[in-house]
Protein backbone atom coordinates (compact mmCIF):
# COMPACT_ATOMS: atom_id res chain seq x y z
CA UNK A 1 0.00 0.00 0.00
CA UNK A 2 1.52 3.14 -1.10
CA UNK A 3 2.31 5.72 1.71
CA UNK A 4 0.06 9.24 1.65
CA UNK A 5 1.78 12.85 2.02
CA UNK A 6 -0.42 15.63 2.48
CA UNK A 7 1.15 18.29 1.55
CA UNK A 8 0.45 22.13 2.87
CA UNK A 9 1.42 25.40 1.62
CA UNK A 10 -0.11 28.54 0.01
CA UNK A 11 1.96 28.76 -2.14
CA UNK A 12 0.52 26.81 -5.21
CA UNK A 13 3.68 25.84 -7.31
CA UNK A 14 5.55 24.72 -4.43
CA UNK A 15 2.54 22.25 -4.42
CA UNK A 16 2.53 20.83 -7.50
CA UNK A 17 5.83 20.54 -7.65
CA UNK A 18 6.28 18.58 -4.60
CA UNK A 19 2.91 16.19 -5.34
CA UNK A 20 4.34 15.62 -8.66
CA UNK A 21 8.45 14.41 -7.28
CA UNK A 22 6.60 12.59 -4.45
CA UNK A 23 4.11 10.46 -7.29
CA UNK A 24 6.63 10.01 -9.27
CA UNK A 25 9.02 8.32 -6.03
CA UNK A 26 5.55 6.17 -5.68
CA UNK A 27 3.63 7.85 -2.97
CA UNK A 28 0.18 9.08 -3.00
CA UNK A 29 0.05 13.15 -2.30
CA UNK A 30 -2.87 15.65 -0.99
CA UNK A 31 -2.89 19.04 -0.75
CA UNK A 32 -3.99 21.71 1.14
CA UNK A 33 -3.55 25.46 0.61
CA UNK A 34 -4.26 26.83 4.00
CA UNK A 35 -4.67 25.84 7.74
CA UNK A 36 -7.98 24.85 8.05
CA UNK A 37 -7.90 22.86 4.95
CA UNK A 38 -5.20 20.75 6.22
CA UNK A 39 -7.44 20.03 9.54
CA UNK A 40 -10.04 19.04 7.02
CA UNK A 41 -7.60 16.72 4.51
CA UNK A 42 -5.79 15.31 7.82
CA UNK A 43 -9.16 13.85 8.47
CA UNK A 44 -10.27 12.93 4.60
CA UNK A 45 -7.34 11.10 3.75
CA UNK A 46 -5.29 10.00 6.79
CA UNK A 47 -1.58 11.00 5.90
CA UNK A 48 1.10 8.94 6.78
CA UNK A 49 3.57 12.23 6.72
CA UNK A 50 2.57 16.29 6.63
CA UNK A 51 4.69 18.84 4.99
CA UNK A 52 3.62 21.46 6.57
CA UNK A 53 4.24 25.54 5.99
CA UNK A 54 4.56 27.85 8.75
CA UNK A 55 3.24 31.01 7.16
CA UNK A 56 -0.49 30.34 5.88
CA UNK A 57 -3.61 32.25 5.49
CA UNK A 58 -6.53 31.65 8.30
CA UNK A 59 -4.32 29.17 10.63
CA UNK A 60 -0.54 29.08 10.20
CA UNK A 61 1.33 26.11 10.17
CA UNK A 62 2.21 26.30 14.55
CA UNK A 63 -1.50 26.42 14.64
CA UNK A 64 -2.15 23.62 12.68
CA UNK A 65 1.14 21.52 14.00
CA UNK A 66 -0.67 22.52 17.71
CA UNK A 67 -4.20 21.19 17.51
CA UNK A 68 -2.62 17.99 15.64
CA UNK A 69 -0.85 17.20 18.74
CA UNK A 70 -3.72 17.80 20.88
CA UNK A 71 -5.76 15.57 18.74
CA UNK A 72 -5.41 11.18 19.63
CA UNK A 73 -6.13 10.13 16.45
CA UNK A 74 -3.98 12.68 14.71
CA UNK A 75 -0.48 13.10 17.09
CA UNK A 76 1.21 10.22 15.60
CA UNK A 77 1.51 11.76 11.94
CA UNK A 78 5.37 12.69 11.27
CA UNK A 79 5.06 16.66 10.46
CA UNK A 80 7.99 17.95 8.83
CA UNK A 81 7.77 21.82 8.66
CA UNK A 82 8.91 23.94 6.20
CA UNK A 83 10.46 27.83 7.06
CA UNK A 84 11.80 30.50 6.04
CA UNK A 85 15.38 31.55 7.25
CA UNK A 86 14.37 34.59 8.74
CA UNK A 87 11.76 32.34 10.79
CA UNK A 88 13.78 30.55 12.94
CA UNK A 89 11.67 31.80 16.41
CA UNK A 90 8.98 30.12 14.60
CA UNK A 91 10.88 26.93 13.75
CA UNK A 92 11.93 26.59 17.26
CA UNK A 93 8.05 27.17 18.16
CA UNK A 94 7.36 24.26 15.88
CA UNK A 95 9.98 21.66 17.25
CA UNK A 96 8.60 22.83 20.62
CA UNK A 97 4.93 22.42 19.68
CA UNK A 98 5.82 18.43 18.32
CA UNK A 99 7.00 18.25 14.59
CA UNK A 100 9.56 16.14 13.99
CA UNK A 101 12.15 18.56 11.78
CA UNK A 102 12.06 21.07 9.55
CA UNK A 103 13.05 22.41 6.03
CA UNK A 104 14.55 25.99 5.47
CA UNK A 105 13.12 27.49 1.66
CA UNK A 106 14.78 27.93 -0.36
CA UNK A 107 15.25 24.11 -0.34
CA UNK A 108 16.78 21.47 -2.38
CA UNK A 109 14.47 18.56 -3.28
CA UNK A 110 16.85 15.84 -2.36
CA UNK A 111 17.09 16.72 0.71
CA UNK A 112 13.52 17.78 1.62
CA UNK A 113 12.87 13.55 0.59
CA UNK A 114 15.91 12.19 2.35
CA UNK A 115 13.57 13.76 5.78
CA UNK A 116 10.69 12.44 5.28
CA UNK A 117 11.99 8.71 4.33
CA UNK A 118 13.84 9.07 7.40
CA UNK A 119 10.34 10.49 9.53
CA UNK A 120 8.47 7.64 7.47
CA UNK A 121 11.40 4.60 8.68
CA UNK A 122 11.04 5.84 12.02
CA UNK A 123 7.09 5.81 12.16
CA UNK A 124 6.96 2.22 10.69
CA UNK A 125 9.53 0.98 13.27
CA UNK A 126 7.79 2.26 16.18
CA UNK A 127 4.43 1.03 14.63
CA UNK A 128 6.18 -2.29 14.48
CA UNK A 129 7.72 -1.78 17.85
CA UNK A 130 3.89 -1.14 19.28
CA UNK A 131 2.80 -4.43 17.78
CA UNK A 132 5.32 -6.48 18.87
CA UNK A 133 4.35 -5.09 22.76
CA UNK A 134 1.13 -5.32 22.24
CA UNK A 135 1.93 -9.40 20.71
CA UNK A 136 4.08 -10.15 23.83
CA UNK A 137 0.64 -9.02 26.17
CA UNK A 138 -1.42 -11.13 24.47
CA UNK A 139 0.66 -14.14 24.97
CA UNK A 140 1.40 -13.57 28.55
CA UNK A 141 -2.74 -13.07 28.42
CA UNK A 142 -3.15 -16.35 26.96
CA UNK A 143 -1.43 -17.91 28.48
CA UNK A 144 -3.38 -16.35 32.21
CA UNK A 145 -6.87 -16.94 30.51
CA UNK A 146 -6.13 -20.98 29.39
CA UNK A 147 -4.88 -21.54 32.83
CA UNK A 148 -7.06 -19.79 35.02
CA UNK A 149 -10.01 -19.97 33.34
CA UNK A 150 -10.17 -23.33 31.98
CA UNK A 151 -10.75 -25.42 35.25
CA UNK A 152 -13.41 -23.43 36.43
CA UNK A 153 -15.56 -23.52 33.46
CA UNK A 154 -14.98 -27.33 33.69
CA UNK A 155 -15.94 -27.32 37.16
CA UNK A 156 -19.22 -25.06 36.71
CA UNK A 157 -20.61 -27.04 33.82
CA UNK A 158 -20.20 -30.75 35.27
CA UNK A 159 -22.07 -29.62 37.96
CA UNK A 160 -24.63 -27.56 35.60
CA UNK A 161 -24.91 -31.17 33.79
CA UNK A 162 -25.09 -33.00 36.66
CA UNK A 163 -28.12 -30.60 38.38
CA UNK A 164 -29.71 -30.36 35.44
CA UNK A 165 -29.19 -34.54 35.03
CA UNK A 166 -31.49 -34.91 38.09
CA UNK A 167 -33.99 -32.15 37.29
CA UNK A 168 -37.66 -33.16 35.94
CA UNK A 169 -38.54 -32.14 32.55
CA UNK A 170 -41.12 -29.65 33.24
CA UNK A 171 -38.84 -28.18 36.45
CA UNK A 172 -38.50 -24.11 35.92
CA UNK A 173 -34.92 -24.41 36.84
CA UNK A 174 -34.24 -25.86 33.51
CA UNK A 175 -34.22 -23.02 31.33
CA UNK A 176 -31.66 -21.55 33.91
CA UNK A 177 -29.20 -24.76 33.10
CA UNK A 178 -29.54 -24.30 29.71
CA UNK A 179 -28.64 -20.53 29.64
CA UNK A 180 -25.42 -21.41 32.03
CA UNK A 181 -24.50 -24.37 30.15
CA UNK A 182 -24.16 -22.25 26.57
CA UNK A 183 -22.49 -19.60 28.40
CA UNK A 184 -19.96 -22.14 29.41
CA UNK A 185 -20.10 -23.25 25.99
CA UNK A 186 -19.46 -19.97 24.55
CA UNK A 187 -16.24 -19.44 27.33
CA UNK A 188 -14.71 -23.10 26.63
CA UNK A 189 -14.79 -22.36 22.58
CA UNK A 190 -12.66 -18.99 23.32
CA UNK A 191 -10.46 -20.44 25.77
CA UNK A 192 -9.81 -23.50 22.84
CA UNK A 193 -9.21 -20.66 20.58
CA UNK A 194 -6.80 -19.00 22.64
CA UNK A 195 -4.55 -21.82 22.80
CA UNK A 196 -5.14 -22.58 19.09
CA UNK A 197 -3.41 -19.27 18.72
CA UNK A 198 -0.77 -19.94 21.04
CA UNK A 199 -0.02 -22.37 19.09
CA UNK A 200 0.56 -20.40 16.11
CA UNK A 201 4.89 -19.76 17.41
CA UNK A 202 5.51 -23.32 16.90
CA UNK A 203 5.29 -24.52 13.30
CA UNK A 204 6.31 -27.52 10.99
CA UNK A 205 7.20 -25.78 7.27
CA UNK A 206 7.39 -27.88 4.24
CA UNK A 207 7.15 -26.65 0.61
CA UNK A 208 3.00 -26.81 0.05
CA UNK A 209 0.62 -25.65 -2.83
CA UNK A 210 -0.77 -22.77 -1.53
CA UNK A 211 -3.54 -22.84 -4.12
CA UNK A 212 -4.61 -26.57 -2.84
CA UNK A 213 -4.74 -25.13 0.61
CA UNK A 214 -7.33 -21.97 -0.42
CA UNK A 215 -9.43 -25.02 -2.70
CA UNK A 216 -9.65 -27.38 0.87
CA UNK A 217 -10.43 -23.69 2.95
CA UNK A 218 -13.37 -22.98 0.11
CA UNK A 219 -14.87 -27.00 0.30
CA UNK A 220 -15.41 -27.19 4.07
CA UNK A 221 -18.70 -28.35 4.22
CA UNK A 222 -20.09 -25.58 6.95
CA UNK A 223 -18.91 -22.72 4.73
CA UNK A 224 -19.98 -24.24 1.61
CA UNK A 225 -23.56 -24.88 3.08
CA UNK A 226 -23.53 -21.19 4.39
CA UNK A 227 -22.86 -19.53 0.87
CA UNK A 228 -25.30 -21.91 -0.54
CA UNK A 229 -27.84 -20.32 2.33
CA UNK A 230 -26.95 -16.84 1.74
CA UNK A 231 -26.97 -17.67 -1.95
CA UNK A 232 -22.99 -16.32 -2.31
CA UNK A 233 -21.80 -16.81 -5.77
CA UNK A 234 -18.12 -18.08 -5.48
CA UNK A 235 -15.35 -16.39 -8.03
CA UNK A 236 -12.06 -18.72 -7.80
CA UNK A 237 -9.10 -16.83 -9.84
CA UNK A 238 -6.49 -18.87 -8.87
CA UNK A 239 -3.13 -18.76 -10.99
CA UNK A 240 -2.02 -22.05 -12.92
CA UNK A 241 1.22 -23.89 -11.61
CA UNK A 242 1.56 -21.97 -8.62
CA UNK A 243 5.04 -22.39 -7.02
CA UNK A 244 5.86 -23.79 -4.21
CA UNK A 245 5.85 -22.08 -0.41
CA UNK A 246 7.57 -23.22 2.75
CA UNK A 247 4.18 -23.44 5.21
CA UNK A 248 3.07 -24.78 8.23
CA UNK A 249 -0.46 -26.56 6.05
CA UNK A 250 -2.57 -27.12 9.47
CA UNK A 251 -2.39 -23.19 10.05
CA UNK A 252 -2.51 -21.42 7.02
CA UNK A 253 -5.61 -24.08 6.48
CA UNK A 254 -7.01 -22.37 9.42
CA UNK A 255 -6.43 -18.85 8.65
CA UNK A 256 -7.66 -19.57 5.55
CA UNK A 257 -10.70 -20.51 6.48
CA UNK A 258 -10.97 -17.45 8.97
CA UNK A 259 -10.68 -15.17 6.33
CA UNK A 260 -13.08 -16.92 4.31
CA UNK A 261 -15.48 -17.14 7.36
CA UNK A 262 -15.03 -13.33 7.76
CA UNK A 263 -15.99 -12.44 4.18
CA UNK A 264 -19.10 -14.65 4.54
CA UNK A 265 -20.37 -13.35 7.67
CA UNK A 266 -19.78 -9.56 6.47
CA UNK A 267 -22.18 -10.34 3.28
CA UNK A 268 -24.87 -11.80 5.63
CA UNK A 269 -28.63 -10.41 4.73
CA UNK A 270 -27.40 -8.18 1.23
CA UNK A 271 -27.97 -8.30 -2.04
CA UNK A 272 -25.63 -9.29 -4.97
CA UNK A 273 -23.33 -11.39 -2.00
CA UNK A 274 -19.98 -12.40 -4.17
CA UNK A 275 -17.00 -13.66 -2.58
CA UNK A 276 -13.92 -13.71 -5.02
CA UNK A 277 -10.36 -15.62 -3.90
CA UNK A 278 -7.78 -14.92 -6.20
CA UNK A 279 -3.78 -15.74 -6.44
CA UNK A 280 -0.72 -14.76 -7.95
CA UNK A 281 2.99 -13.68 -7.76
CA UNK A 282 4.10 -10.94 -7.40
CA UNK A 283 7.61 -9.46 -6.38
CA UNK A 284 8.83 -13.32 -4.80
CA UNK A 285 5.73 -13.10 -2.73
CA UNK A 286 3.11 -15.43 -3.41
CA UNK A 287 -0.73 -13.72 -3.11
CA UNK A 288 -3.89 -14.74 -2.22
CA UNK A 289 -6.70 -11.97 -2.43
CA UNK A 290 -10.20 -12.47 -0.86
CA UNK A 291 -12.86 -10.43 -1.46
CA UNK A 292 -16.67 -9.76 -0.76
CA UNK A 293 -19.18 -7.68 -0.95
CA UNK A 294 -20.26 -6.91 2.46
CA UNK A 295 -20.99 -4.03 4.89
CA UNK A 296 -17.73 -2.31 4.77
CA UNK A 297 -15.53 -2.08 7.59
CA UNK A 298 -15.32 1.99 8.79
CA UNK A 299 -11.60 3.93 9.04
CA UNK A 300 -12.45 3.89 12.97
CA UNK A 301 -12.64 0.76 13.11
CA UNK A 302 -10.44 -1.03 10.33
CA UNK A 303 -6.94 -0.59 12.84
CA UNK A 304 -9.03 -2.66 15.66
CA UNK A 305 -10.11 -5.67 13.49
CA UNK A 306 -7.11 -8.29 14.46
CA UNK A 307 -7.76 -6.95 18.50
CA UNK A 308 -9.68 -10.24 19.65
CA UNK A 309 -11.47 -7.47 22.44
CA UNK A 310 -12.58 -5.20 19.89
CA UNK A 311 -16.03 -5.11 19.12
CA UNK A 312 -18.73 -2.47 17.57
CA UNK A 313 -22.64 -2.88 16.50
CA UNK A 314 -21.70 -4.07 12.93
CA UNK A 315 -18.17 -5.37 13.32
CA UNK A 316 -16.84 -8.03 15.83
CA UNK A 317 -14.57 -10.65 14.39
CA UNK A 318 -13.37 -12.02 17.89
CA UNK A 319 -10.21 -13.85 17.75
CA UNK A 320 -10.51 -15.20 13.55
CA UNK A 321 -8.57 -12.61 11.94
CA UNK A 322 -5.96 -12.41 15.22
CA UNK A 323 -4.99 -15.88 14.95
CA UNK A 324 -4.97 -15.28 10.94
CA UNK A 325 -2.75 -12.43 11.28
CA UNK A 326 -0.45 -14.09 13.43
CA UNK A 327 0.16 -17.17 11.07
CA UNK A 328 0.31 -14.96 8.05
CA UNK A 329 3.42 -13.35 10.47
CA UNK A 330 4.76 -16.42 11.44
CA UNK A 331 5.26 -17.51 7.49
CA UNK A 332 7.27 -14.18 7.80
CA UNK A 333 4.50 -12.30 5.23
CA UNK A 334 2.33 -9.66 6.04
CA UNK A 335 -1.52 -8.99 5.82
CA UNK A 336 -3.24 -5.48 4.22
CA UNK A 337 -6.73 -5.11 4.00
CA UNK A 338 -8.95 -2.79 2.49
CA UNK A 339 -12.46 -1.31 2.82
CA UNK A 340 -15.31 0.71 1.87
CA UNK A 341 -18.60 1.35 3.88
CA UNK A 342 -21.32 -0.33 1.98
CA UNK A 343 -19.24 -1.85 -0.74
CA UNK A 344 -17.01 -4.88 0.73
CA UNK A 345 -13.38 -5.68 2.00
CA UNK A 346 -10.42 -7.05 0.14
CA UNK A 347 -7.77 -9.15 2.31
CA UNK A 348 -4.57 -8.77 0.51
CA UNK A 349 -2.51 -12.31 2.23
CA UNK A 350 1.07 -12.38 1.20
CA UNK A 351 3.38 -15.20 1.88
CA UNK A 352 7.49 -15.69 0.94
CA UNK A 353 8.00 -18.02 -1.91
CA UNK A 354 11.59 -18.44 -0.10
Amino acid sequence: MKQKILIVDDFVDTVELLSKRFRAEGYETAAAYDGEQALDQVNAVRPDLIILDIMMPKLNGLQVCERLRADEKNRHIPVLMLSAKSELPDKVDGLDIGADDYVTKPFEYKELAARVRALLAKKEASEKLAAAEKTEALDYLVDEISHEVRNPLMIIGGFARRIQKNLAEDDPNNKYLQIILENVEALEKMVAHLVELKGTAVSYFEETDINELVGAALDIDQYRAKMEEQGVTLRVKLMADPPQVPADREHLLKAFTNFIENGIEAMEGRANQVLTVSSRVDGGFFEVEIADTGIGISRETIKNIYDPFFSSKTYGPGLGLTFALKTIQAHGGMVSVTSEEGQGTVFTIRLPIR
